[in-house]
């Protein structure tokens, strides 16, 4: 029975996912697990910067690494900080009743966090932070209002001095020619070493690794899917072939 409901469990997340982030304005995203160059610099980027407090304790180092056709040596040499073995989970070394008294609650691990939240979520919330000294860290985040994460991505991305252009599209005065939200962050309280541009990659990047993170078996599922039905359908005629037959004699 436990099996069971856990199963129905992760078979609704992509449903608890839509209803997370209802009625939050998104910048919409379509992943790409087929970019492996894509899913090494999000590996990267998330060993670099969300690893120290977060973990991936449901995958292994080793399937990563192989998956994003990453060298062992080389991952274990620039993506394993712990010293952990490159068959292990990959967990970090944070106190979690630390950690609880820093943020208010111990930094959730993110292995499945894509599918639970939705790819959209992940990648507006990582470019929605902004400065708020009225919060206990000085920042808030438009996805997310009143979040107890310090932005941990300034250096990259700069603090932007009022609410990120989330969820609007950008548009063209006609009079002007002025481009409106073009920019998450159209002022900045201070300068960040990326480019808007630059820095929305980035974080396509990242959210594209959680993506495969949460679903490392979909470009093959998706791939077996496609010859499942190939199969049905070739079935399905001699299947209709037979029944017609038999009724025939039927009659």
């Amino acid at each position: 029975m436990r099996k069971l409901i856990f199963g129905l469990f992760i078979a609704f997340l992509p449903v608890l996912g839509l209803a997370a982030g209802a009625g939050v304005p998104l910048d919409h995203i379509e992943t790409d697990h087929t970019d492996k160059a894509s899913l090494q610099r999000g590996a990267a980027m998330f060993t670099n910067y969300c690893m120290g407090c977060h973990s991936m304790e449901y995958a292994r180092y080793k399937r990563v690494a192989e998956d994003l056709e990453i060298p062992v040596e080389l991952y274990e040499e620039n993506l394993i900080f712990t010293g952990a073995q490159i068959g292990e989970l990959m967990k970090n070394s944070m106190n979690k009743d630390m950690a609880a008294d820093w943020f208010g609650a111990p930094p959730p691990d993110l292995t499945l966090e894509s599918r639970l939240r939705g790819e959209s979520w992940v990648y507006s919330y990582l470019r929605g932070f902004y400065k708020d000294d009225s919060r206990p860290l000085g920042v808030n985040n438009v996805v997310f209002d009143k979040v107890g994460m310090p932005h941990v991505l300034v250096d990259l991305q700069g603090l932007c001095a009022v609410e990120p252009n989330i969820g609007k599209k950008a548009s063209v005065e006609p009079l002007s020619g002025n481009i409106n939200h073009s920019s998450a962050c159209p002022e900045y309280a201070t300068e960040g070493s990326m480019t808007g541009a630059e820095f929305d990659r980035a974080m396509y990047d990242l959210t594209n690794f959680m993506s495969y993170m949460a679903d490392p078996i979909k470009v093959e599922r998706e791939r077996l899917g496609i010859f499942v039905l190939i199969f049905v359908a070739i079935f399905f005629v001699f299947a209709y072939l037979l029944n017609r037959e038999y009724w025939k004699d039927v009659h």
